[in-house]
């Protein structure tokens, strides 16, 4: 039988009949204890307790089984470890292949979070971290040290939208050094878009909270890792006390059947919108990776099959305090709010010296403020018309 399209295949995955018990979606089980009625069956799960068998709450009940299999199954990986956000998920994944006295290496363009976990958590664990040039290639090579244990990427990169070139880091990174562990944030493509583990990486690590749900209502992270990690990451993370509510596993695995949907609207609306910036004269760049203006877009044409509604714009000149707070307080559609993925707009804004703490690369942004903007589903006149009454307050 012919492999399904994307579309077809996100409406069908995570919907076995075992779980889905004659209904359309799997049922919500919420459990801690699992009562078993013989010895036998008891030790039968104890055996099979690292698989998609009932043993005891914090290691699933069939509303995880369900969305674990769907992620495997659309990440093409050999296993699945959810976690209650998407932070704990990276944390747990680099805690879980890390030791004291060993070295990381970390894109520069990393989500905030992750580069805090690593500057004031990894430091206490005697971890040393590099961060690097998104953009570096090859050259990555130089930066690994003997005792090199993770290459940590995030593609595109939070905020500025750098695109890796995967291929050339993979294989510089497996050349020089193959036991490394690469890891991947891989929010922005939701699963869909980009295929990390096709490209060599051993974990593709996703907020869920993002695209998945979609309704910025919950909150939840997973990986997926190969063979060679899926065990390791499933065991230590258990044993870290990672676990997820069955009620937000629900609703993003609900959210799935939805997923390719959702993401053409928000690829068709901000491709509009991020050309009309384009046109401004207020705009100096707009960083979208579906724009040839966007580092790394010759890596996006040729590895990602789509974009989505997150992207930066930055403008040719410095606001002062009164003009940045005009711009950001009277919007009507957009909001002011920490993530993205959902189906609103979001607006945030950073000056330079913002930027600069957040980059631990050698970053020398211009003087023009800046500004993420995540593309919801409203209709895109209406988004537009919101950012041109903004423009003329300033």
């Amino acid at each position: 039988m012919a492999e399904s399209k994307p579309e077809t295949q996100l409406v069908h995955i995570g919907r076995n009949p075992k779980y889905t018990q004659k209904g359309v979606n799997p049922v919500i089980q919420r459990a801690s204890s699992i009562i078993f009625d013989t010895l036998e069956e008891k030790r039968h799960a104890t055996r099979h307790r690292a698989g998609n068998t009932l043993f005891y709450g914090r290691r699933g009940t069939q509303t995880h089984f369900a969305f674990q299999e769907a992620m495997t199954e659309l990440e093409q990986g050999a296993g699945c470890v959810l976690y209650p956000s998407g932070a704990a998920a990276i944390t747990n994944a680099i805690l879980s292949f890390i030791s004291a006295g060993e070295h990381i290496l970390v894109t520069g363009s990393a989500y905030d979070p992750t580069q805090n976990f690593c500057d004031n958590i990894l430091t206490k664990l005697s971890v040393q971290t590099t961060y690097f040039d998104p953009l570096i290639g090859e050259d990555i090579a130089e930066l690994i040290q003997p005792n090199t244990r993770i290459v940590f990427l995030e593609s595109p990169g939070s905020i500025t939208m750098e695109v890796h070139d995967l291929p050339a880091i993979v294989h510089a990174v497996r050349a020089k050094s193959p036991e490394i562990i690469i890891m991947i944030d891989n929010t922005w493509a939701a699963g869909v878009l980009l295929k990390p583990l096709l490209f060599d990486i051993d974990i593709s690590i996703q907020s869920a909270t993002k695209y998945i749900n979609g309704h910025s209502d919950g909150m939840l992270g997973l990986a997926v890792a190969n063979q060679r990690c899926i065990e390791t990451l499933r065991e230590n993370s258990y044993l870290l006390g990672q676990t997820a509510d069955p009620d937000t596993v629900y609703m993003a695995n609900r959210g799935l059947h939805t997923l390719a949907t959702r993401l053409k609207q928000h690829q068709i609306n901000s491709l509009q919108i991020a050309h009309w910036l384009q046109k401004r004269p207020e705009v100096d760049q707009v960083f979208h990776p579906a724009l040839p203006s966007s580092p790394g877009h010759e890596y996006f044409i040729r590895d990602f099959s789509g974009c989505n509604g997150l992207f930066s714009f930055q403008l040719k000149s410095r606001l002062s305090p009164e003009q940045f707070t005009i711009f950001l307080d009277n919007f009507t559609h957009f909001k002011m709010g920490y993530s993205w993925g959902g189906f609103e707009s979001l607006i945030l804004g950073y000056q330079k010296e913002d930027l600069q703490n957040m980059r631990q690369y050698d970053f020398s942004p211009k003087e023009g403020t800046f500004f993420r903007v995540h593309i919801g589903l409203e209709h895109p006149d209406d988004l537009i018309h919101d950012l041109q009454l903004a423009f003329e307050r300033i």
